[in-house]
């Protein structure tokens, strides 16, 4: 399958890659090329990951890598990476929240 990323996801992954870049080039470069990687692999397991128990959408689905939610959507010929969120926010008072805008 496919994937494509959300603007959203986009300026997540980029924003993760900046903290980690004050205190380390090599570990932000090292960490966000891991989060990529299990992303990637979505592209043949595309249900590995769980349904995200905020929403009531079986194609809306999450991995879990360290302390981060990967939040994608399942499309018919396609994986749409929606959201790359640490996973102490609370989705619920995200606005919007990452699947709303698919």
């Amino acid at each position: 399958m496919r994937i494509d990323w959300s603007e959203l996801a986009i300026l997540d992954l980029e924003g993760i890659k900046e903290f980690i870049r004050r205190d380390s080039e090599y570990y932000a470069l090292e960490f966000t090329g891991r989060i990529i990687e299990m992303i990637e692999k979505l592209s043949s397991f595309s249900s590995l990951g769980r349904k995200v128990p905020e929403v009531d959408d079986e194609s809306i689905r999450e991995i879990i890598f360290n302390n981060y939610r990967i939040i994608y959507k399942l499309c018919d010929e396609s994986i749409l990476v929606l959201a790359v969120i640490h996973a102490a926010r609370d989705l619920n008072n995200m606005k919007p929240q990452p699947w709303e805008n698919t």
